[in-house]
This record gives C-alpha cells, structure tokens and sequence, in this order.
C-alpha cells in the first residue's frame, strides 16, 4: 500500500539536524542547557530592575498621596499602608514575572523546550521516572497547581505520585517576589561573580536548589511506591526550529500576568486587610503612648508601638519558639503564617511593617529595621544567616493552601497532602538551621 500510494519519509531539515547535533548532546547538549538556564536569571535581574524602580516610585508616591489628602488617621493608614502598600508591593515584581513567563514562551515557542525534555529523560530516568514527568516538574516553575494537574498524563501511579509530591519544590512564580526582596537585601546590585551580577547568580542556584531537591524527593518516593505502576519508556515529538509567533507568545504572557495580578487583587488584597487589622488592633491613645513614654505626635515611634502590642504581634510572638533558632522574629514569623494564603503575601506583610516602621521610606526600611526583643535585641533583624535562612525555608515549604487543595483533588484522598505538608515543612526548617548556621560560621 505504501509503495502504491508512492509514500515517501518525510526527510529531515538539514538545519534542524545540524542544530540537534549539538543541542541534543550528553554532554554539550547538557552545558547548553544550563548556559541557558543561567543566562534565564541574568536577563531576569538586569533587564527587569529598572521597571521594578518605577512601579515602587509609583506606588511610593501614590502612597504618600493618601497620606497627605486622608485627613482620618486610620483610614490614611488602611489606604497607604494594607491596600496600596501591600499590594504594591506585590506588583512591583511584575516586570520579573513578565520577563519571566516572556523567556519561557521564547524557549517554548523557538523549540527548544522539547530538546530540554529529551535531555532531562536521562536525568529523570535517574529518580526513577521518565521524561513526560519532566514536562510536568517543568510546568511547576509557572506554579505547582498546573504541574500537579499535568501528572494525568503519567500512566503510573507510580510516577504520578512521586512527581506530585515533588513538583512544589520547583522554584514557581509566586516564589519569585520572596527570593527577589530577600537577595536584594542580601547581595548588592553592584556585587559581581566574576562577569556574572551575583543577584543572577543567587537566584539561579536557588533555582537550582529546587530542581536538585525535586529529583531527590521524586526519587525517594518513586523508591516508595516501587512496584504500584508500570515505567514506560518515555516519547515525545520534536518539533523543527522556528521563530516563535509574537501572538502566541504574548497571549501566553498576557495569561500569566493576568493570573498574577488576579491573585493580588483577590487573595493577597484580602490578606492585607485582615493582616492590617491584627497589626493595628488594639487601637491606641495618646494616654498609652504617653505611658510608654512615646511622643504622640512622633508618627514613626507611635506607629512602631502600635505594631509591636498588636494582636498580629501577639500571634508572632506565641510561634517565636517554633523559629527562634532560625534567627526569625515575629515580624517573620507573621509574614510566614500569612505566606500560607499565597508566597507573594509575605512581601506585602513585610511591606506593611515597613511602613509602619518608616512611612517616609517604607521601602529602605526593612534594611535597618532592628530586633526589639530577646537575645538579640536591638542588632539589624535581616543579617546575612537569617536572609539566607529565609530563602532556604521558602525553597522548601508548602506555603499555599490552593496547592494542597488540588493534591487532594488529583490524588483523592488527604493523606498525601498532609504527608507533603509535614515532610516539606519539617525539611524547610532543618535545611534553613543547616543554612543560618553555615552562614553565621563563615560570616
């Protein structure tokens, strides 16, 4: 039949196939690989800093607008400080996140992600899985709901449960906003790893950090539930090399970004409100700030009281136990229960204490803020072991409640959610007292 019907093999693009040669290499395939990878981040900071400096001149200003027009005190501060503030403070990492799912839909579109897959299937193959589990783990660096959901397409339970209880450790997008604050009061914009912003670098290894710790727990898991499923051989199609369609991309882009400020409009606008009132509530007179030898007209020191003996800093303090030995106050340690609603929440909390802190520069704040209690009283709050203590605990803990919802939804029962919850959470902080101590000893 064939030969009646005069088939012929579609024969292969010549530059297709001299451009494979290389990229699909073990080895020189591999090292491009990571280039890219790495260039990703480089791109991320360089090019997205400048936009980040106007959307917080912007909101800045906006904020300091409702101040000076508001004339009710509290109403100024609800305003300026949880709805602008916090918000703003989420959205001022748009340009990364746009930048971001730009630079994917560039690799997607060009061809290049199928290559990525094919080069991976070794690596995964390693943890005991196959290629198209890559696909999913890949789908997580956008967020982990979508890279849970893509495990339907595994035909073992097997490799389903063991990506699903590995995909929230890849470094998705909601992580991003975290990791950016926090290696920007780390590392300075102008520090250099040889050619290379040590920004980039940072941000790179933590992304790093997640795929490494993602493999080792598909492994672990994959070792546990040997035996429930078949493991079959992986396959996929390779697309030739082709200018992505600028259409196709920014319908992709403009996707990502409207989910993002969804969230910031929904679940982290929420947040900021209720988290307002726990860090103003009980309201204070001037009587109390008299009492506590504060002058009620110096706005900086009754607003750092206010903060300091509200019912939010109650709750910080109830869990510093819990913390403590990670360097944490509970300043931190309110951002991080609130982190538990949506990541990108614990940079609109810390943004909110800032300006409570200094509403003249909210945004500096966090740079000087001080520790106003215990062994450390009165040392600068964000040392180098408790950035890098922060940054290792949000690598590794489930902090996202819609995460946890769909891994019951896709597995069907509660019992693998509640073992993701307490393995990533004991295993965030174990890694992050590794970190704070390591940091501390050479520092």
């Amino acid at each position: 039949m064939l030969t009646t019907s005069r088939y012929r093999l579609p024969r292969l693009d010549d530059r297709t196939r001299r451009i494979d040669a290389v990229l699909l290499h073990p080895v020189w395939g591999t090292l491009v690989f990571f280039a890219t990878m790495f260039a990703f981040f480089q791109v991320i900071f360089t090019v997205a800093a400048p936009l980040q400096d106007y959307v917080q001149q912007f909101f800045d200003h906006l904020a300091g607008l409702v101040r000076d027009h508001v004339g009710i005190g509290w109403l100024a501060s609800f305003l300026g400080d949880a709805m602008i503030g916090g918000v703003g403070g989420v959205l001022v990492f748009l340009p990364q996140i746009a930048l971001l799912f730009i630079l994917i839909a560039l690799l997607e579109g060009v061809g290049y992600m199928a290559r990525a897959a094919f080069l991976m299937d070794k690596i995964m193959s390693v943890a005991g899985l196959e290629g198209r589990a890559f696909v999913a783990l890949l789908s997580s660096l956008a967020c982990a709901i979508p890279g849970i959901m893509a495990t339907r397409t595994l035909p073992s339970t097997r490799d389903r449960l063991a990506t699903m209880m590995a995909a929230p450790l890849m470094t998705c997008s909601a992580r991003l906003p975290v990791y950016i604050l926090l290696t920007g009061l780390l590392v300075d914009s102008s520090d250099r790893v040889g050619p290379f912003g040590a920004q980039g670098v940072v941000m790179f290894a933590l992304y790093l950090g997640g795929a490494v710790s993602a493999m080792a727990t598909a492994w672990l898991f994959s070792r546990i539930g040997r035996g429930t499923g078949p493991l079959l051989p992986f396959y996929m199609e390779m697309p030739p090399y082709r200018w992505p369609s600028v259409r196709s991309m920014s319908l992709s882009v403009w996707d990502a970004c409207k989910g993002f400020v969804r969230k910031v409009g929904v679940i982290i606008l929420v947040t900021t409100a209720a988290l307002w009132l726990l860090l103003n509530l009980p309201t204070r007179g001037d009587n109390d700030f008299r009492a506590a030898g504060i002058d009620p007209n110096d706005d900086a020191a009754t607003s750092s009281y206010v903060i300091e003996h509200s019912a939010g800093a109650a709750v910080g303090k109830f869990i510093a136990p819990v913390f403590a030995p990670l360097g944490f106050d509970w300043r931190i340690n309110i951002g991080i229960l609130a982190s538990l609603s949506a990541r990108e929440t614990f940079v609109a909390t810390l943004g909110q204490v800032g300006a409570a802190e200094n509403p003249d520069d909210p945004s500096n704040a966090l740079s000087t803020m001080r520790v106003t209690s215990g062994e450390r009283i009165g040392e600068p709050l964000f040392t180098p072991p408790v950035l890098a203590a922060l940054m290792v605990f949000f690598l590794y803990a489930l902090q996202c409640m819609s995460t946890i919802g769909v891994m019951r939804r896709e597995s069907g029962t509660w019992k693998w959610p509640a073992i993701a919850f307490g393995y990533m959470f004991v295993l965030a902080w174990v890694m992050a007292f590794a970190a704070h101590t390591i940091v501390a000893a050479v520092t």
